[in-house]
């Protein structure tokens, strides 16, 4: 006897991507980014095509590019063609997650470096010197516990039964 397919309740799922794209616009994502985001997250395949973007979401063409545009940047999704096809699919990456944060440790270091010379050159003894010396302290801090919390994460998900 054949098993049913899942049925997807698309009310709900244009309610969730929405829902979450309003959630990642209020940290700072850009807004059309966001909703593309969420739609390719709630996917089935993790993949979709412009077209497939731009209806599912009611967007223009346009709308969609600079969206793709800014999460190719920031290396959350990449492009992909299908072999004989002229079409590009918008596929996020896999781990998206544990990537985005190991590039986000690399932000880290970055910063940390910067704010350890400017902390140097305005004066350990100044206020603006302290103050920038705790905030490369932090960001020194928070890499070290990055770097800890993403070896937990691998581990935890290798016990996680996904299907």
């Amino acid at each position: 006897m054949a098993v049913p397919a899942a049925v997807r309740n698309e009310e709900a799922v244009s309610r969730f991507v929405e829902r979450f794209a309003a959630q990642l616009t209020e940290a700072g994502m850009q807004r059309m980014a966001a909703r593309v985001f969420a739609q390719l997250l709630a996917s089935d395949e993790g993949a979709l095509t412009s077209a497939e973007l731009g209806e599912a979401l009611q967007i223009s063409p346009a709308a969609v590019s600079g969206a793709v545009t800014y999460l190719s940047q920031v290396n959350m999704i990449s492009r992909e063609r299908d072999p004989g096809s002229r079409r590009d699919r918008y596929v996020l990456h896999n781990e998206l997650w544990y990537e985005t944060f190991t590039r986000r440790d690399q932000v880290l270091t970055l910063w940390e470096k910067t704010l350890r010379e400017g902390a140097a050159g305005l004066g350990a003894d100044t206020p603006a010197g302290a103050r920038v010396a705790e905030t490369a302290a932090f960001f020194e801090f928070m890499q070290g516990e990055m770097l800890g919390l993403l070896d937990r994460w691998r581990a935890h998900r290798a016990t996680l039964d996904l299907g």
